[in-house]
């Protein structure tokens, strides 16, 4: 046995080696971090907390603690302001590390590898520095005593680490707002400590794993935010801890499954912004716990479970945007604590059940959009907390229930687009906080009720296109909050110049198809936010007020189809915001002020049906911009300017019913995107020129009622003119298809083997051989067969053939002259073109543009072509 003193002696030696050891390390650890702060950004907050690091003994400093021996634990530095990395601290110094804290800060670059030498780590934060980048180590779950790893709102990228799985004894694992991505591994079912998983915000691809049913302890799981696919897992119905569940935002499809029943404690379920179809499982009702439940925008169908109603503290039902379909039920009226209730865009039918005036906790009840019929229950007007109504979009009936007065907390009433009748109920009048008033678009009669702003909350008014008569609404004249109104299409009356002040959050304003009188108001000038300005087809007289101009950001001025006299003010040039300005169907007069020319954002000016003078201004060819450009019905004379020829966007030019004299301008042949020109009625000579050959959009031309001479050119438009719009000149001569008429150059050959309509050698021949056989026929639609056909410059054509021997004659007929009509009346991009048609004893076609593909209805109907079209 050793002697006592040999104890002793070594006893002493052990003291002094560990105190000689401890003292090394602390030595290590101290110059470890001031290695580390003088690395860090020298003008960032940091340098003032780091202050307090002076002298030898670290364990006093700020944000460290230490053992009793004098060894390093804690490194607590949470919202310090640091800014730089962690690149100078070397971790191999704190073999005794507990935790390591960082967040909210602003530091940057990789997580050093050496972290997970830690093997006492149990607390781990990095979160909110938005900068840390890099992989996370994929030796991570070496750290087994790690509790809580937060990497939070950084840009951290590459795949989770499959060491994770190691970690068994984490409860917080929080990943979210980082670029994170790849598939999600099976080894997160290993995490049976879990309590909370937030990998939301990321780029995770594939599957949830079936594993995460392991999960027993986990109570909240964030997965939203990410790129996931495949259904949900039927084990996550084992998560029996789960309290909130998240996947929203993902593309998960397939169906909820059944087993989401048996999480007891749910309260929170977002289920929304997926590819879910099917049917909400009626085990949903067993989820005695759950508060908030959301599903919208998803494919799922079917009808709402009647069970849904046995959720007692349901506050926040959202199914919108889906294709459910049935009646609402009933039993949804015991929802007592409802706050929220959203069923809209749907295809729900039925009537809006009267129970659901049981709620008398609802705040927001929306169920616009859906095929609802029948009449809006007077039992809505219990629910006295209801601030949002929305029922428009559906196809309710009958009026306006009286009881909606009792609704004294409203903002949102939104009715519109329904087929309601009757007058608007006096009682909303009570309606003093409203903010949102839409009954738009049904069949609504008497007034709008004056107290509509009386609160001075209103917002936004549509009653637009309804049967209201009356006056303005005196209330809407010191409605300063105003910032859209929409009462077109009514037969409102009233004196304008006093129904109406000065509004400055006002941007957009329809006040046409009434019968309003009076003179605008120079008001209208000083809504300085105002764009659109619309009081087309009323009654209104005088001037236009130059005050006009101060409303610099209109981009819409109607004010056609009223009694407006006097010019057209210069200062209206001021308006250089404008892209329509409609002035057409007045009685102004004087010259077309130059300055129009300064409205170079104009896409359509139409000031026709006027009494104005003088010459077009060349200054027009400075809006650039133009698409319509009509000037037609007016006393306008002397010659058409060149500069018109400087709108290359130029679509439609009207200036018919003039009196322009000298010849069209060569210049205009460069207006390749115009598709229309009306230059008839005026006094125009000479010969067309040739430069128009170079019109190839030229769909419609008129050039009739003027003194034009001389050939007409080759060109599409002009050839298949109908007979009136070329007549009455003074000597032109050429070729004309109109309705019964088959006219070219003298030759038109029909034989039973041979059919050749010769237009103009510059079109070609127009060719189908083998008298409309089957090798050319590519379809049949309504009253004709159609054919493929070719012009000898190789354009195809398509060709729809009346048969004389077809059964009812006489109504195909009809129908072939209402498609000629039809079509001729309306040129649009998106409407097949019609070239010309022919009709005689033999036969009767009309020639269209070919479309390569046929019809979008052929499309549609072939899986294969419709995939092509990869339309959601």
């Amino acid at each position: 046995m050793a002697s006592p003193l040999f104890i002793l002696l070594l006893l002493q030696s052990f003291l002094v080696s560990t105190s000689a050891s401890s003292t090394t390390s602390l030595v290590n650890q101290t110059e470890t971090l001031l290695k580390w702060k003088a690395s860090l950004d020298n003008q960032s907050q940091s340098q003032s907390f780091l202050s307090s690091w002076v002298g030898e003994t670290p364990c006093s400093w700020v944000g460290i603690t230490c053992d009793k021996v004098g060894s390093i634990t804690n490194i607590s530095f949470s919202n310090f302001g640091l800014k730089g990395t962690l690149g100078n601290l070397n971790f191999l110094a704190f073999p005794n590390l507990i935790r390591f804290d960082v967040g909210n800060n602003s530091l940057y670059g990789a997580i050093p590898s050496d972290i997970v030498n830690l093997s006492k780590l149990t607390f781990f934060n990095l979160s909110t520095n938005d900068n840390f980048s890099g992989n996370i180590p994929k030796d991570i779950g070496r750290l087994s005593l790690l509790t809580v790893l937060d990497l939070a709102w950084n840009q951290l990228s590459g795949s989770l680490p499959v060491s994770i799985g190691n970690l068994s004894n984490l409860s917080y694992l929080a990943v979210p707002g980082n670029n994170l991505n790849g598939s999600l591994p099976q080894e997160v079912g290993m995490m049976r400590s879990l309590v909370v998983g937030h990998l939301a915000s990321n780029s995770f691809t594939g599957p949830i794993p079936a594993s995460i049913g392991n999960l027993s302890n986990c109570q909240y799981l964030f997965l939203f935010e990410n790129e996931l696919s495949g259904s949900i897992p039927s084990e996550i119905g084992s998560l029996s801890s789960l309290i909130d569940l998240r996947l929203e935002d993902n593309q998960l499809s397939g169906s909820i499954p059944s087993e989401i029943g048996r999480l007891s404690s749910l309260n929170q379920l977002h289920l929304e912004d997926n590819q879910l179809s099917g049917s909400i499982p009626s085990e949903i009702g067993r989820l005695s716990s759950l508060n908030h439940f959301d599903i919208e925008n998803n494919y799922l169908s079917g009808s709402i479970p009647q069970e849904l109603g046995m959720i007692k503290y349901l506050s926040t039902l959202d199914f919108s945007n889906n294709f459910l379909t049935g009646m609402i039920p009933k039993a949804m009226g015991n929802l007592s604590h409802l706050v929220y209730l959203y069923l809209y865009s749907n295809e729900l039918s039925g009537s809006v059940p009267r129970e659901l005036g049981m709620i008398q906790s609802l705040v927001h009840l929306e169920l616009l959009e859906n095929n609802l019929t029948g009449v809006i229950p007077t039992s809505i007007g219990n629910l006295t907390t209801l601030s949002r109504l929305h029922l428009g979009d559906n196809m309710l009936s009958g009026p306006i229930p009286a009881s909606i007065g009792n609704l004294t907390r409203l903002t949102i009433l939104q009715l519109r687009n329904n087929s309601l009748s009757g007058p608007i109920p006096v009682e909303m009048n009570n309606l003093t906080v409203l903010e949102y008033l839409q009954l738009n678009d049904n069949q609504l009669t008497g007034r709008v009720p004056d107290n509509v702003c009386l609160g001075g909350s209103l917002k936004y008014l549509a009653v637009s296109r309804n049967h209201l008569t009356g006056p303005i609404p005196r209330s809407l004249r010191n409605c300063t909050s105003l910032y859209r109104a929409r009462l077109e299409e009514n037969q409102l009356e009233g004196n304008i110049s006093e129904a109406f002040g000065i509004y400055p959050s006002l941007y957009f304003i329809d006040l046409s198809d009434n019968k309003l009188y009076g003179e605008l108001s120079p008001n209208w000038g000083l809504c300085q936010k105002l764009t659109s300005l619309m009081i087309s087809n009323n009654k209104v007289s005088g001037r236009i007020p130059p005050e006009l101009a101060q409303a610099t950001n209109l981009t819409r001025l109607d004010l056609s189809s009223n009694q407006l006299s006097g010019e057209i003010p210069k200062e209206i040039g001021k308006l250089t915001t404008l892209g329509y300005l409609l002035l057409n169907d007045n009685q102004l007069f004087g010259r077309i002020p130059p300055e129009i020319g300064n409205l170079v954002n104009l896409q359509q000016l139409s000031l026709a049906k006027n009494n104005l003078t003088g010459a077009i201004p060349e200054q027009l060819g400075n809006c650039f911009r133009l698409l319509q450009l009509n000037l037609s019905n007016n006393l306008i004379g002397e010659s058409i300017p060149s500069e018109i020829s400087k709108i290359f966007a130029l679509e439609t030019l009207d200036l018919s019913w003039n009196i322009l004299t000298g010849e069209i301008p060569q210049e205009l042949g460069g207006l390749r995107a115009l598709e229309m020109l009306n230059l008839s009625h005026n006094m125009l000579s000479g010969f067309i020129p040739l430069t128009f050959d170079e019109l190839k959009s030229l769909t419609y031309v008129n050039i009739s009622y003027n003194q034009l001479e001389g050939p007409i050119p080759p060109i599409k438009a002009f050839l298949l003119a109908p007979f009136d719009a070329l007549k009455n000149n003074k000597g032109l001569c050429g070729n004309a298809i109109g309705l019964r008429h088959c006219v070219s150059e003298g030759q038109k050959k029909s034989t039973s083997g041979l059919v050749v309509l010769i237009i103009t050698p510059i079109l070609g021949v127009l060719s189908l051989y083998g008298q409309f056989n089957s090798n050319y026929w590519i379809g049949s639609r309504g009253y004709g067969n159609i054919y493929k056909a070719a012009l000898t410059t190789g354009r195809a054509v398509a060709m729809k053939k009346l048969n004389p021997s077809d059964d009812n004659q006489s109504i195909n007929l009809q129908a072939f002259e209402s498609e000629i009509h039809a079509l001729a009346d309306r040129r649009h991009h998106n409407i097949v073109k019609l070239y010309g048609f022919c009709s005689n004893a033999e036969y009767s076609f009309l020639i269209y543009e070919f479309v390569e593909r046929w019809s979008l209805r052929t499309i549609l109907s072939n899986s294969e072509e419709a995939a092509e079209l990869d339309w959601d």
